[in-house]
Formats: structure tokens, sequence, C-alpha cells
């Protein structure tokens, strides 16, 4: 029997989106950042968990919707990505997280090539769940090489950023 991939379920506005759980390392409540100066408008800042310094990404921002404020339900989901041929922890703020499920196919639709401006690599396909659509996410590719030298230059210089770790 095929082993079915489970994947979190996230809101980002009206959006329904998903990332592999086995990505996912904690999900967190909104917290206080370290704000970084002259950082791009998606990168929010730094939060500390257990001891090391992780950058949290606005995904609102990063896939280009506007900014939304903080509420009872916005989370922090702290995950791992490869980037650069490095391995990277970060966390990415969502306005909600709803649960660990599998989507109703094990198949997905490919992104859709609707012209330029639309960036279909930052996604693995289109699902489906309880009839409604899901966009997975392609963590590996939301971020252009800049980008990673600017939230990770300290991981991608030493190899450094192995959350369980726990070293400083």
């Amino acid at each position: 029997m095929a082993e079915i991939t489970q994947y979190v379920t996230l809101g980002i506005a009206s959006e329904l989106l998903a990332v592999p759980v086995e990505r996912v390392r904690e999900i967190l409540e909104s917290q206080p950042l370290s704000r970084l100066p002259h950082a791009p408008p998606w990168f929010l800042g730094m939060i500390d968990v257990r001891g090391q310094g992780v950058p949290v990404v606005d995904l609102r921002v990063k896939l280009g919707f506007d900014a939304g404020e903080d509420t009872e339900n916005t989370r922090i989901i702290v995950l791992e990505a490869r980037m650069e041929g490095h391995e990277l922890t970060l966390g990415l703020k969502t306005d909600r997280v709803f649960e660990v499920t599998p989507l109703d196919d094990t198949d997905l639709e490919p992104p859709p090539r609707v012209g330029a401006g639309w960036r279909p690599e930052f996604i693995v396909g289109i699902g489906r769940r309880n009839g409604a659509f899901v966009t997975v996410l392609a963590l590996d590719h939301l971020f252009a090489s800049t980008e990673v030298a600017l939230i990770a230059p300290a991981e991608m210089d030493s190899g450094v950023g192995d959350i369980k770790s726990g070293a400083s």
C-alpha cells in the first residue's frame, strides 16, 4: 500500500495553501519579532526557537498579497526548506493553520500557465480538500538565491542551521 502524503493546511487571505507535514518542525503562536534594518517587506525579522535565531517571512507579502493584521489565529510555521543546496530553518507567518490531512486525491494538478508576472515555480501543484482547491507550496523555490543570502548568510557560510542541535 502506497504511503499517503500528509499536509499542513493553512490560510492567507481567503486562500487555502498546504505544505508537506514532514517539512514542518512546529507551529507557534504569533510572537514579537526582532526586525532588521533595510530588510525587504516580506522579511519580518527573527524569532528565538530553543536558542536558535529563525528568520520569519510574511507569506502573504511573499506571495503578492497585501500585508494583514495579526489576529488570535495568526501562526508561525517553523519548517525546513532546501535552498541553494543548504537546509534552512525558517518561519512562515500565516493567517491561520487548519489541520494536518491528506488531500482528497494523491495526484496534484500542475500549476496553471497563465502568462507573465505569475510565478508557477512557487507551486508544486493544486489539490483538493473537501471540494476546495488547495495550493501546495514549493518551499524550495519560494526564494531566489539573492533572497536566500538575505535571510540566511550565517547558515549558508557555515552549514549551521539544525534546529534540533540547540547549539549556539
